[in-house]
C-alpha cells in the first residue's frame, strides 16, 4: 500500500499563539497531533513534549531493537500497539514530571491523536478530544471517541445540536496527557483500503466545522493532500476560527 500523507497547522483567527504540534515521520509510518492545555507557553511546550516524545521512541526502537522499553509489554498485543502505547505514556509521564516540577509548567497538558501503519494494520492512538477520521467516498467516519465532559453527558442524556452547542462545559477534556502520572491510552485497529485518507485533527476543526464539510473538502483536494490541509484550516477560520487548527491527511492506494 503506498502512501500520501500532509500536514498543516495555522493559529486560527482568535488565539495570539499556537498551542499545537504535528510530527509528520514518514520513515516510520508515524503522524501525530497534539493540542495543548495550560495558557501561555505551557500548552505549546506540553503538545511539542508529545509529538518529540513519539517520534523519538520509534526512531530509538528502529535503531536498537534492544533498548529497554518504559512500560512492560502487553503479551495479548501486537508489536505495533505495544510500540504507540509506551510512547503515549512515556510522553504523558514527561509531560506530568516537568508540570509537577516547574511552578510555570503547573496544570499543562495535551490532548494527542496519533496514526502508525505498520504490517499487521493501521493503529490510531489517542488521549482527549484530538480526533481520528476515515475518509473514502462512501462517506466520512469517526474513528476516536473524545475524552470529554460533554461526550459522557451525551451517553446518558441525549442532546439537539443546539443544545450541544450551547452546553456550558462543552470544552472540559476528562482524560489528556499530564493530568495524572498514568494515563489510559485508546487504541483502534484499522485496516487500510486503497482510496482512503485517514484525518488527524486538533478540535479547532472538528469544532468549527461540520463532517459533512470537512468529507466535501477533502475528497474536492483527494488528490493535493496539502490543498485539501489548507482548505480545511481555511473553512474552519471562515467560519471564526476561535481555537488553533491543525490537520494530517494521510491517503492510501494501491
Amino acid at each position: 500500500m503506498k502512501i500520501r500523507y500532509a500536514g498543516s497547522t495555522h493559529v486560527g483567527m482568535k488565539r495570539t499563539h499556537n498551542e499545537d504540534n504535528f510530527f509528520l515521520l514518514a520513515e516510520e509510518n508515524l503522524y501525530v497531533v497534539a493540542d495543548g492545555m495550560g495558557g501561555h507557553a505551557s500548552g505549546e511546550v506540553a503538545s511539542q513534549i508529545a509529538v518529540e516524545t513519539l517520534a523519538n521512541f520509534f526512531i530509538d526502537t528502529t535503531r536498537d531493537q534492544e533498548i529497554t522499553w518504559p512500560y512492560k509489554e502487553n503479551k495479548e498485543k501486537l508489536y505495533e500497539e505495544n510500540r504507540v502505547t509506551n510512547a503515549v505514556k512515556l510522553a504523558n509521564r514527561r509531560i506530568f514530571e516537568l508540570a509537577q516540577g516547574d511552578a510555570k509548567y503547573r496544570g499543562m497538558g495535551t490532548t494527542l491523536v496519533s496514526l502508525v501503519c505498520g504490517s499487521t494494520g493501521a493503529y490510531l492512538a489517542h488521549v482527549g478530544d484530538s480526533r481520528g477520521y476515515v475518509i473514502s467516498n462512501k462517506g466520512i467516519v469517526q474513528v476516536t471517541e473524545d475524552h470529554s465532559l460533554l461526550n459522557d453527558y451525551l451517553k446518558v442524556h441525549p442532546l439537539t445540536p443546539e443544545e450541544i452547542e450551547n452546553f456550558p462545559h462543552k470544552n472540559v477534556i476528562v482524560r489528556a496527557l499530564g493530568m495524572k502520572d498514568t494515563v489510559d491510552v485508546d487504541l483502534n485497529r484499522l485496516y487500510p483500503k486503497d482510496g482512503d485518507i485517514y484525518l488527524l485533527c486538533s478540535d479547532g476543526l472538528s469544532g468549527m466545522i461540520s463532517d459533512e464539510e470537512i468529507l466535501e473538502a477533502v475528497l474536492e483536494h483527494k488528490d493535493d493532500l496539502e490543498k485539501a490541509c489548507q482548505s480545511l484550516i481555511g473553512r474552519a477560520n471562515a467560519n471564526g476560527g476561535t481555537d488553533n487548527v491543525t490537520v494530517i491527511l494521510v491517503a492510501f492506494s494501491e
